[in-house]
């Protein structure tokens, strides 16, 4: 017999957002602008699906929520292994103070965050998801989303 309530005991806590990459290139790609002024920290996983190239991995902020402000690199991520095999995937974690920090060393206020990604090779593909600890906690804040 099925559970008749729907517990949001993550889904409390956390927003979770899902990302197709697939840039058909190799120049370096933001990945989705989203707000950190409600979260504590976010953590940004990628999982590589076709390809074995290298990968450029870094956090961005901006001065906008949704990146159309001021680019400042806020974090590199650097691994002692390249993910490059078809189910590798790594995590990287920025918290608001280092987003803050990063803002005080440029002389700007960051407030976006997008992850930014690049390929040695155009036809590699991957997904990216985005893990937000959120600084009040509610209802639904990941939600189910098809197309």
């Amino acid at each position: 017999m099925a559970v008749a309530t729907d517990f949001q005991v993550l889904r409390s806590m956390v927003q979770q957002t899902i990302y197709d990459f697939d840039p058909n290139g190799t120049s370096a790609t933001d990945i989705g602008w989203v707000s950190m002024r409600d979260s504590e920290s976010i953590m940004i996983a990628f999982f590589r699906t076709i390809g074995t190239s290298a990968l450029t991995f870094a956090i961005l902020g901006n001065t906008v929520a949704d990146g159309s402000g001021t680019d400042v690199t806020v974090k590199t991520v650097t691994v002692s292994s390249e993910p490059d095999a078809v189910g590798d995937y790594i995590f990287a974690e920025v918290t608001a103070a280092e987003l803050a920090q990063a803002g005080i060393a440029t002389g700007v206020e960051l407030i976006g965050v997008s992850a930014s990604l690049a390929f040695g090779t155009g036809t590699d593909e991957g997904v990216v998801v985005y893990t937000r600890l959120g600084k009040q906690r509610g209802l639904n804040l990941s939600t189910n989303s098809i197309a």
